[in-house]
């Protein structure tokens, strides 16, 4: 079991001509998943590594090769236009990993997105990978540009704001025997289109999935809102980590996301709301896989 993607969910790549589009749709490939169709106004009827079809339009994609799901790859002037062409075909999730698309682009997107069927991943963000059952774990579902191979197939989710440190977490759970069920890259950007809360609430619901790894950053409040909801209904063991303690003072860090004011989005908040939630607080990056396999299995 997994959630939001199988290794039977159809894929289109928005941007599949581009440079870093065409590396990580052959990665994908490679990888296994179902990448059916790639969209590059201008390019529809060409063929990608000879064997994707390539459409002017993601309506035309959707309607010829039935993908329902697309990770966009498109150039941040023109990315807010490829998310919502993906809502306008009425596709269930758009991955998009393009960063630096303009807040106020953003803050449109999300007013379109309203009452849609559509969820939106990112922007700026890893993507998500439900591993498979093949050497390396091949044969899963690989959407974005998360390294496919150090994934294992099993029963942790992984729910992050930063690409690296899911990286991280999701090798440290391989090399230690436990697999993933799947692994979720949000993003570290302030308007964005699913929530740490989100999936944190679709790993509860999954029967398979037994415990979960959250990494968050400082900057906002989403963290301290995830871990509320968790105290009152998660049964399952969560390990979190939060980037940013050291984090001098009033200077603005790392993603757009991370800015704290007013007390508020400091690390020190966020891992207090986590330790009073019985989430299992790791002191480093280096000690989230272990930190879960104490908290879950008692090692």
């Amino acid at each position: 079991m997994s959630i939001l993607v199988t290794p039977e969910t159809k894929i289109l790549i928005q941007g599949i001509t581009g440079s870093f589009g065409a590396r990580h749709a052959k990665l994908s490939l490679d990888y296994g998943t179902q990448v059916v169709a790639g969209v590059t106004p201008g390019k529809g009827g060409q063929l990608f590594e000879n064997q994707v079809p390539i459409f002017d339009t993601v309506a035309e994609a959707v309607a010829a090769t039935g993908a329902t799901v697309s990770v966009v790859f498109v150039p941040p002037p023109f990315a807010a236009d490829a998310i919502l062409e993906g809502v306008d075909s009425g596709l269930d999730l758009v991955v998009a990993i393009t960063e630096g698309i303009p807040v106020n682009d953003m803050v449109k997107v999300k007013h379109f997105m309203k009452g849609s069927k559509t969820r939106l991943i990112g922007p700026n963000c890893p993507g998500l990978v439900t591993p498979g059952t093949g050497e390396n774990s091949h044969g899963g579902c690989r959407i974005g540009i998360a390294p496919g191979y150090i994934h294992k197939k099993g029963n942790v989710g992984v729910v992050s704001r930063s690409g690296t440190l899911t990286y991280e977490a999701v090798w440290q759970l391989t090399t230690r025997g436990y697999g993933q069920s799947t692994c979720v890259g949000i993003g570290g950007d302030p308007v964005n289109g699913t929530s740490h809360l989100d999936v944190l609430k679709m790993f509860n619901d999954d029967p398979e999935t037994e415990a979960i790894i959250m990494i968050g950053e400082i900057g906002g409040t989403a963290e301290e809102e995830a871990a509320a909801w968790a105290k009152e209904y998660c049964k399952k063991p969560i390990a979190g980590f939060i980037a940013g303690a050291t984090a001098p003072p009033g200077r603005r860090m790392g993603h757009a996301g991370a800015i704290v004011s007013g007390g508020k989005g400091t690390a020190a908040a966020k891992i207090a709301a986590m330790e009073d939630a019985g989430i299992a607080v790791s002191p480093t990056p280096a000690e989230m896989a272990d930190t879960l396999i104490r908290h879950w299995k008692g090692k």
